[in-house]
């Protein structure tokens, strides 16, 4: 079984019985420098001729066939990895062709296809989501029921709360008849369109919606809230403080009414 990476991010890589770890971290046994790739990555398992992915960090997307993994999930031939934005494809064993000339000029007439990378991320700013990132493939259902694209174990989330589309400008979101709403920037939608740097809602669980080019300067300005938040909290806490200011006079006033002073 091999490895072959189609945008040419690293050499193809014959598999052997173990475990090779891939990642950007120079300790990697396959080390890629694409983007979103963390230093840990994934590990990938050959043991008596079957395979499977392992993943190793729960901020850096593993996505096979357009779903994310969380757990060793087995690979075949014909699958097709996804690292981050880096596409890896696994090719299992080929048996020699009977003439060789025909096979090669069949290969040079396939048509080459193109991995298809996520274009925008979902990472979790709370709850059980916190700090972890979920890759976003067309039409995937997100819910608390394990056969979901992306599953979010959390109680507050329907079975399948919601279908996120990939459009050119961002996600349309749909809500699926969940019980507790969807929301996009505290707005509850039936359908939505959500941007990056805009916040998705499903009850209580929040997060935000990146690109893999957004770095974490931008991420943490687009998770702050929004002006007329911060003014309608800053308003609050100043009205708070008139509030007791009024009742500490009221109460010095009677007090000095009784001691006769006026």
């Amino acid at each position: 079984m091999k490895l072959v990476f189609p945008g040419g991010e690293h050499v193809p890589v014959e598999l052997a019985d173990g475990a090779v770890s891939v990642g950007n971290a120079a300790d990697c046994r396959i080390v890629i420098k694409g983007d979103g790739v963390a230093a840990h990555h994934c590990e990938i398992v050959l043991q008596t001729g079957r395979a499977s992915v392992r993943p190793l960090d729960a901020n850096a997307p593993t996505v096979l066939n357009g779903r994310q993994v969380s757990a060793e999930t087995p690979i075949k031939d014909g699958d097709l990895l996804v690292l981050g934005r880096v596409g890896v494809s696994i090719v299992g064993e080929r048996k020699a062709a009977a003439a060789p000339a025909k096979a090669e000029s069949a290969q040079d007439d396939r048509t080459r296809v193109r991995a298809a990378l996520p274009r925008f991320l979902l990472r979790g700013v709370s709850g059980a989501t916190l700090g972890k990132t979920y890759a976003v493939t067309d039409n995937a259902v997100i819910g608390r029921q394990p056969d979901c694209d992306l599953p979010i174990p959390a109680e507050e989330v329907s079975r399948h709360h919601a279908r996120l589309k990939v459009t050119p400008d961002g996600v349309l979101v749909e809500d699926m008849g969940s019980a507790n709403g969807t929301y996009i920037n505290d707005k509850r939608v039936q359908s939505g369109l959500l941007k990056a740097g805009e916040e998705l809602r499903l009850d209580t669980v929040r997060f935000l919606l990146i690109t893999p080019g957004m770095d974490a300067k931008q991420q943490s300005a687009a998770a702050r809230p929004s002006e007329p938040e911060a003014k309608k909290a800053a308003g609050g806490s100043s009205g708070m403080l008139i509030v007791i200011g009024v009742i500490v006079a009221a109460v010095v006033a009677a007090a000095l009414h009784f001691a006769g002073v006026f």
